[in-house]
């Protein structure tokens, strides 16, 4: 009985961090409460049971023919480096990651997976990187309501070698229809440009544990999601 009050006060705790990112208007602010939640970041989202990472690099090692580990990937709002350990497991090793987040950076970088880490403040700058450099790009999480804004996108592209593949997540959950109609249009618009084709969208019915009042007042106990993957179009 002990142990169960345990986790419920422990989930309640992360319940309550998540839902201030998420509502944390200003991007300094928000930027700081990313810096001081890095050292337990990987605790809180292990407690929300949170399968992106591990789906995202599932759905990106699936279209690749040759050897993961000649591909060139780039790990945009990077974390702590969670989807580089799904990514190293599946046989990728060429990994660079961005983020925002000092902190977040710091803690990446003590696992020893990328091969190179910046800090880039996304949807306010250009990514640091050459059109056409990598062979894959992905955005995991953080295309989500009081997040990365959607036009962060065409960056994403941009920076993706032709014929090459981006991989894009977001929540599902009723908090976050009006941003992923957002995206959604964003991603459509792209496509009937000619620049990149859908390849797959993958629904994952329980994505993580609810983090909203709402949800929980509902009886809500797991949230949605999908992964979107597209290959970006090869020179005409």
């Amino acid at each position: 009985m002990a142990d169960d009050r345990a986790d419920s006060s422990r989930l309640a705790e992360v319940q309550r961090r998540v839902a201030q990112v998420h509502h944390e208007g200003h991007p300094e602010q928000q930027l700081r409460f990313y810096d001081g939640w890095a050292p337990e970041y990987e605790e809180d989202v292990a407690v929300l049971q949170y399968q992106a990472p591990r789906v995202a690099a599932a759905c990106l090692a699936s279209v690749f023919q040759e050897p993961l580990q000649d591909v060139l990937v780039l790990d945009v709002a990077c974390g702590t480096g969670l989807v580089a350990k799904e990514l190293q497991a599946k046989g990728f090793c060429r990994l660079h990651g961005l983020d925002g987040s000092q902190g977040m950076l710091e803690h990446a970088c003590r696992k020893g997976i990328y091969q190179d880490l910046k800090r880039c403040l996304l949807g306010q700058e250009a990514l640091p990187a050459p059109e056409g450099c990598y062979d894959a790009v992905l955005i995991v999480g953080a295309l989500s309501e009081g997040q990365v804004p959607t036009s962060v996108v065409p960056e994403l592209l941009r920076v993706t070698r032709p014929g090459g593949y981006l991989c894009l997540t977001t929540r599902s959950n009723t908090g976050n229809l009006e941003y992923k109609a957002q995206l959604q249009q964003v991603l459509n618009e792209l496509e009937q440009r000619g620049l990149w084709r859908k390849v797959m969208e993958q629904e994952v019915e329980a994505w993580e544990r609810a983090t909203s009042e709402k949800e929980s007042a509902q009886g809500v106990e797991y949230i949605p999601g999908v992964v979107y993957l597209y290959q970006k179009s090869p020179v005409l």
